[in-house]
């Protein structure tokens, strides 16, 4: 099923064959820098068991993200609820991830776009976005998407000097 769609995407349902790429890209050293860890196999199949599962009890979740012009598979974007306690954010956040040669081409800002739009259809008032202070990458992407930042803050199921800590949150009123 077909969300949906920007000038260069397609933002739809997961197929079977994304699996096989999506392994890969939590694989990747450059996808997964500003992760914990890198995503086994396996826990990229309980991660895509997951994304399907919020479909199933919300209506939304991570969408698969396509490329018009190839049909080709290059990450996801969507909305999560956040699935950690903390005294600053709870609700619904934004997120993204996209196989590394698609990255600084201006599709992940693209995506978010217009799943803020789905967001808004569907009666959602705002969204939070979150990443480890030293992705500046991702935070770009929140800026461009007209989130303002709100604070910095530790996620708690990290440790307090992990590198991935601070992290900083952004929100988006919709």
């Amino acid at each position: 099923m077909i969300f949906t769609q920007t000038e260069r995407l397609i933002i739809r349902s997961w197929k079977t064959e994304d699996i096989a790429l999506f392994k890969q890209m939590n694989k990747d050293k450059e996808v997964m820098k500003y992760f914990p860890a890198l995503l086994s196999d396996a826990e990229t199949e309980a991660f895509y068991e997951r994304i399907s599962l919020e479909f199933q009890q919300k209506g939304y979740g991570l969408y698969a993200i396509e490329l018009k012009a190839t049909k080709e598979f290059i990450g996801y974007v969507g909305l999560h609820q956040i699935g950690f306690k903390s005294d600053v954010v709870s609700g619904i956040e934004i997120g993204w991830r996209l196989a590394s040669k698609y990255h600084k081409c201006g599709y992940a800002p693209e995506a978010a776009t217009a799943v803020i739009t789905l967001a808004r259809k569907i009666g959602i008032k705002e969204l939070y976005s979150f990443t480890a202070k030293i992705n500046k990458p991702s935070e770009r992407v929140m800026q461009k998407i007209g989130m303002t930042k709100l604070c910095e803050f530790n996620i708690p199921t990290l440790a307090a000097d992990s590198i991935l800590n601070p992290h900083v949150l952004y929100k988006i009123t919709l």
